[in-house]
């Protein structure tokens, strides 16, 4: 049998539908499945005692922030005692939160300004993204859930730019995130370029299905099986969209029409995990970014009976009742992470999971909301790099810059670096 192009297409009109990994695909050598590398940053910083492990090494107990990744203890590694010192004010003044998500995967200290002037750095995965996006239909993809301004002055004189933004192309152009499903939809897989299609609501799939029955029979049994989810998933997120489009109207506020996304917080951002999920095991991108709220969020949680705003409450001043609630919202993005790490772990992927061929960083540039410090960052590694990284473990690190983890994860995904930011060198126990 003929071997698949691991760039094989189901074509339509105006739409291609890429393919997920699949044994077809191997050539008289089998090729090794693709890195991916991902970041997911949440704001304000967590309750430090609830997220830190209390042992270093194998024998950790997950603690309430992170216990919902119990199912997916193994896949993880939770490092503490990483830094991003260019977070700090060196002489700025206020604005940590925009400096902690500008710091964060640019390693570079923000150029204050609320004007135009904007000067930061490139982001580790725009790295990554010039030197192997190529490879892929997009080079990388960045999402979010709020919306976000690219001008004006967002926290103590930095521009909105910082406050907004996780990926940065260069130390100028910050790469603005898309929180419409909808929008991310039509951009993995073509949609909206023939009226035809919109004018008749039908299925992306609908428009590639005689591309689908000629390749059946070139599959065998557990590639067919692999496209049945493949297509399956893709077709439910169709009509979760579709869904939130039927809804009833609502009286529109003074301030104009709302987009047709979810109004529940966690389902919108389950419908981008799952976007980045399909994007990933389509291999349209190896590289995204994920920013769950913007810096400074102050966004309440009345799902979790929480009606105060998370940055308000990250103003602590060490009161329980505070404490408590801001344990409950760490918790809240940490069962998120969990269901996008499940989804991942779900498929399987050459002799291993999608997961196994991924790294996934998630974390904050803060580490206590009440300090705003930039040292002792709450930071998780997910996934094992293809078998470069052993997860499982709390590896415990003194004052080392968060860098150095970023330096190795571009070795791995193959784009080495000498520095990056303030590195030191490679994180050291990864292995």
């Amino acid at each position: 049998m003929k071997s698949l192009s691991r760039r094989t297409l189901l074509r339509g009109v105006g739409i291609g539908v890429s393919l997920p990994w699949l044994e077809a695909m191997a050539a008289p050598k089998r090729p090794r499945a693709p890195l991916r590398f991902a970041v997911l940053y949440v704001p304000n910083g967590v309750h430090m005692p609830d997220w830190t492990p209390s042992k270093a090494g194998t024998d950790f107990t997950l603690p309430s922030i992170l216990e919902p990744l119990r199912s997916v203890r193994d896949e993880i590694t939770v490092l503490t005692g990483l830094e991003q010192r260019n977070a700090f004010a060196l002489g700025d003044g206020p604005g940590d939160h925009a400096r902690a998500l500008g710091a964060f995967l640019t390693g570079a200290h923000p150029h204050k300004t609320n004007g135009a002037n904007i000067k930061n750095g490139i982001s580790a995965d725009q790295v990554a993204a010039q030197k192997l996006g190529h490879l892929t239909r997009l080079p990388s993809l960045e999402l979010g859930v709020d919306r976000g301004a690219q001008s004006g002055n967002c926290d103590s004189g930095y521009s909105c730019a910082y406050s907004s933004n996780l990926a940065w192309k260069s130390d100028t152009m910050p790469l603005a995130k898309e929180v419409d499903p909808s929008l991310v939809f039509d951009r993995l897989f073509g949609m909206g370029v023939d009226p035809k299609r919109d004018r008749q609501k039908r299925s992306i799939l609908d428009f590639v299905a005689r591309d689908l029955e000629s390749l059946k029979p070139r599959l065998g049994k557990t590639d067919n099986r692999k496209m049945d989810e493949y297509l399956t998933a893709v077709r439910e997120i169709e009509q979760r969209i579709a869904r939130f489009g039927q809804m009833p109207p609502v009286d529109a506020p003074a301030f104009g029409r709302p987009e047709e996304i979810p109004s529940d917080n966690q389902e919108h951002i389950r419908l981008m995990c799952d976007l980045l999920v399909v994007a990933f095991q389509s291999d349209i991108t190896r590289i995204a970014t994920f920013l769950v709220a913007n810096a400074g969020s102050n966004k309440s949680y009345p799902h979790l009976e929480i009606p105060e705003g998370h940055h308000e409450l990250s103003h602590h001043g060490r009161n329980p009742e505070k404490l408590q609630k801001i344990s409950r919202i760490n918790r809240f993005h940490a069962t998120q992470l969990a269901y996008l790490l499940e989804k991942l772990k779900s498929i399987g992927e050459g002799d291993g999971t999608l997961l196994d061929n991924s790294m996934i960083v998630y974390g904050s540039g803060i580490g206590d909301g009440d300090r705003h410090n930039h040292d002792d960052l709450p930071v998780v590694l997910a996934g094992r790099g293809g078998g470069t990284v052993k997860p499982g473990r709390h590896l415990r690190y003194e004052k080392l810059p968060l860098n150095n983890l970023y330096v190795s994860l571009l070795d791995r995904i193959g784009v080495p670096v000498d520095t990056f930011g303030d590195s030191t060198g490679r994180l050291a126990g990864l292995v």
